[in-house]
């Protein structure tokens, strides 16, 4: 692949994209950087319609096979690195952002990664904050403080550039295996606790998704490995064992 032996099985992933000119340049720029799949989240215009065919030219099989998907959770399930990008200025303070070149400079520290997934938010107004928390790490293109907004497949062509640049760098270092916990496992995990925290009275209902979005940030910043994700499990899973058990030994306790 022209990305380089560190990444393989590289997704592009665009969250409702409402110009087919874009999806169709899109399209064009997965077959010049040799991307393997384009995925696309919930449409919003016609991806096959005629002016995203212009736009593909070499690129049309990209339309024709893209696959399509009703969230983004579905999108990302067999992603084992998910980055996301992000025009905003005004994120929450918490949150981890690198610029591009950074960001890939940063996966050359790994061997290997397979099935690396690049999020693309909406033209008008990018990916929400819980679409961010699906991501390991988060990425913007520094530009202008005045206009910090791209055109949609302006980004992608310059993150693609980037990746493909930094893939050829030689580094030094001793690489890594790359370990670290998926997106998925992480935000299934954040699903247990979650219900967990609510279960125990230490969450409230209307105040659970800020609280543990902060927790999330927290462990996708530390660069948490598959390793510690199941020990985080395990603890989760002993305590609703613990908590199960218990509710059972007073409602016995009550009838008898």
């Amino acid at each position: 692949m022209i990305l380089g032996k560190n990444f393989s099985n590289l997704k592009i992933i665009l969250v409702e994209p409402n110009g087919p000119l874009n999806v169709g340049s899109i399209a064009r720029l997965c077959s010049n950087f040799e991307v393997d799949e384009l995925r696309i989240v919930s449409p919003k215009c016609d991806i096959f319609s005629l002016e995203a065919k212009k736009m593909a030219l070499k690129g049309h099989k990209f339309l024709e096979h893209c696959k399509i998907f009703d969230d983004l959770q579905k999108a990302i399930f067999d992603c084992d690195l998910v980055l996301a990008s992000c025009g905003r200025i005004d994120v929450n303070k918490d949150s981890f952002f690198v610029s591009s070149e950074d960001i890939f400079d940063w996966t050359l520290s790994f061997k290997k990664i397979n099935n690396l997934g690049i999020i693309f938010g909406r033209e008008d107004r990018g990916l929400t904050n819980s679409e961010l928390l699906q991501a390991n790490k988060t990425f913007n293109i520094p530009t202008s403080q005045n206009n910090p907004s791209l055109n949609l497949s302006h980004a992608v062509s310059i993150v693609l550039y980037e990746l493909n640049k930094s893939s050829k760098k030689n580094l030094n270092n001793k690489l890594k295996v790359y370990n670290l916990a998926s997106s998925k496992e992480v935000n299934d995990t954040f699903v247990e606790i979650e219900e967990m925290l609510l279960r125990v009275g230490y969450l409230l209902k209307h105040t659970s998704k800020v609280k543990i979005s902060k927790f999330k940030n927290f462990i996708f910043r530390a660069n948490t490995s598959m390793h510690e994700i199941n020990v985080l499990r395990g603890i989760v899973h002993q305590i609703n064992w613990f908590l199960n058990n218990s509710e059972k030994k007073i409602s016995k306790h009550k009838f008898d």
